[in-house]
């Protein structure tokens, strides 16, 4: 038990930093040792060995499952998967006030975040070839583009929310690449803030006699995009694994750049709450950028001899 609580805690850390755009819950299983042994239990996961769960009435399947479980090292997923929900489900109703109601101050700070993590991680490529020179133009200019639109009107719909679950929950595997990241580009962090704000106050409501209509309406959207984080856990998630350990150089110089591309969002938030939010004034953004800046690259000055 002290063992799977410290496992929590860790999953409580990483689900803290994914909440935020710029900062890898990957990154903090590095840091905190355990980045090695998430990879291995995920791999492992094969739904078609499963197939004991049907003769769980019988001493022989149920020792069959038995085996199954500690195979994938369910215990270890299971302890850190409540901690990075427990983090995402606490945090994520403080980061949709501050988007909210403070949007140039928190959106200072993410830029802050995202460009010095850019700036870090395009240290670790060691040669600059002209192949991934063009690679990473053509990520810097996609991303603009796709910030470009979903700065706008974005849809909500089921299948968005689907893509952005799949996209974002690569980033329990990429090291310097947050989930929050991916949804702040799909333009789907401050509607998933706010709806998850919504479903937990309505469990709470509908625990104290409320209607239950809203948990249902809420429910359905975090249920979908559960959905999709688990589908791209299997799929997404081996492609980019697999392109990272025969690209790695190549697949970090487009990811990185994504990065830089999407540097355009948080400018246009920003732009938008000058002069009419709290704290909206330019020196404010200057700050928050320089402080989130300044957390990227302490963590990276702590943690320069881990292997990205």
């Amino acid at each position: 038990m002290r063992e799977l609580l410290v496992v929590y805690c860790k999953g409580f850390s990483m689900g803290s930093a994914d909440v935020v755009p710029g900062v890898s819950g990957a990154t903090i299983a590095l840091i905190v040792g355990i980045y090695d042994r998430l990879i291995a239990a995920i791999t492992a996961i094969d739904p078609r060995r499963f197939g004991a769960i049907r003769r769980v009435h019988e001493p022989e399947g149920r020792a069959a499952l038995q085996a199954e479980l500690e195979r994938i090292d369910a215990p270890f997923l299971l302890a850190l998967g409540l901690g990075i929900a427990t983090a995402i489900v606490t945090l994520s109703r403080v980061m949709h006030v501050a988007t909210a109601e403070y949007p140039v101050p928190t959106y200072g700070f993410f830029f802050g975040l995202i460009a010095a993590s850019a700036i870090v991680l395009y240290g670790e490529i060691d040669e600059w070839t002209a192949w991934r020179v063009a690679v990473s133009v053509a990520a810097v200019v996609f991303a603009a583009a796709v910030t470009g639109v979903t700065a706008g009107a974005t849809s909500h719909g089921p299948a968005m929310v689907f893509f952005a679950g799949a996209i974002a929950i690569c980033a329990m595997i990429l090291p310097g690449v947050s989930g929050s990241f991916f949804l702040l580009v799909l333009g789907q962090y401050e509607y998933m803030t706010g709806t998850l704000s919504r479903f937990v106050d309505g469990v709470l409501g509908a625990l104290n006699g409320d209607p239950l209509a809203p948990v249902v309406e809420t429910g359905t959207v975090v249920a979908i995009f559960g959905v999709g984080a688990v589908l791209g856990l299997f799929t997404m998630a081996h492609v980019v694994r697999r392109a990272l350990d025969r690209y790695r150089q190549t697949t970090l110089a487009f990811l990185v750049s994504l990065m830089v591309g999407a540097l355009g969002l948080p400018i246009a938030r920003i732009e938008d709450g000058l002069g009419v939010t709290p704290g909206g004034t330019l020196g404010v953004a200057l700050f928050a950028a320089v402080v989130g800046a300044a957390a990227v690259l302490l963590v990276d000055r702590y943690t320069d001899d881990l292997e990205y």
